[in-house]
């Protein structure tokens, strides 16, 4: 069994204004390929990193999803929205005489409580599923919805630059932050407007980093899709940024894909990695997953039994099955 469709990752700089939907049907047009898929929603008014898997590359995206995220963004103190961003309109105001007395200190003693682990709201238009509905759908049914708070990691919140407009109702608070998956920025904008007691949305919002896939690495989309498609990021590449990395050699490769367990002895540490043995603390714990390379190429992703045997979990070189 063969198959000659794109297999691969690619990292996308999504435009403002176009869904993530929106990029996946238009890299699946690009690539002339169905099997397309994404690792974590962008907001439509949010710009960067969206990191694509295409073909087998789709297998993958499990294990970009949770990784940590960087974003640039621009929170505005003063005014609040619906969505908590600039995809809708302010809806509440700042009591312009608390806003005047909103300083430097206070903002970044609201930015440093937010660091760290925090329980964090996320915001009732989001995609966070209530009784299997999307957050965002009952509310735009005219529901109320109230989100359980859920533990995020927040390693960095660092405040950039400030622009203090109050007499004409805002404050402009340009920040960077270093996250764990699930955490909304925008809720964030919100949560510092709520402390300062002044409202907050977020204005504009750059992904820049999603674990290691960075802004430099991602691709513009074209508005002439007929222009040749760029290169992907191969399976192997893409896997070494997400797990423990061993190889094997063409036999024992097959008999992966063929279920067999490949014994203890017969799987080494990739020598291109970084770690001298990336799967030294694998062998010892039950059904640690790494990534299993031959001739530069992904095999699968393998479990590593306590036994030390490696088991196939999830299969990329389908020619071998």
């Amino acid at each position: 069994m063969s198959d000659s469709s794109p297999q691969g990752v690619l990292v996308c700089d999504k435009p403002p204004g176009l869904s993530s939907h929106g990029v996946v049907s238009r890299i699946r047009r690009w690539f002339g390929t169905k099997k397309v898929g994404h690792a974590g929603t962008l907001d439509p008014m949010a710009t960067g990193v969206l990191v694509l898997g295409l073909g087998r590359g789709t297998k993958l995206l499990t294990y970009i999803t949770g990784v940590s995220k960087t974003y640039f963004a621009t929170i505005r103190l003063g005014s609040s929205t619906p969505t908590d961003d600039a995809d809708s309109e302010p809806d509440r105001f700042a009591d312009p005489a608390v806003l005047a007395r909103v300083d430097t200190a206070a903002i970044e003693a609201a930015v440093a409580r937010l660091r760290g682990p925090i329980d964090q709201v996320p915001s009732a238009v989001s995609a966070v599923k209530v009784d299997g509905k999307r957050s965002y759908a009952r509310v735009r049914a005219g529901e109320d919805v109230e989100l359980k708070a859920r533990r995020v990691e927040v390693s960095e919140f660092q405040v950039i630059d400030l622009r203090f407009a109050a007499g004409d109702g805002h404050i402009d608070i340009d920040v960077e932050v270093d996250c764990s998956s699930g955490t909304y920025v925008r809720a964030l904008a919100r949560d510092i407007g709520t402390d300062l007691g002044v409202f907050g949305h977020l204005t504009a919002l750059r992904r820049t980093r999603v674990g290691d896939f960075h802004i430099d690495q991602a691709v513009t989309l074209p508005e002439d899709l007929d222009v040749p498609a760029p290169a992907l990021i191969s399976l192997a590449e893409a896997a070494r940024t997400l797990l423990p990395v061993v190889t094997v050699d063409a036999g024992r490769a097959r008999e992966l894909m063929q279920g067999k367990t490949v014994p203890a002895g017969d799987w080494h540490a990739d020598p291109a990695a970084d770690s001298a043995d990336p799967a030294a603390d694998a062998r010892g714990s039950e059904n640690r997953e790494v990534a299993v390379v031959c001739d530069d190429a992904l095999v699968s992703v393998a479990e590593v039994r306590r036994s030390g045997g490696l088991k196939s979990l999830t299969a990329f070189a389908i020619d071998l099955v």
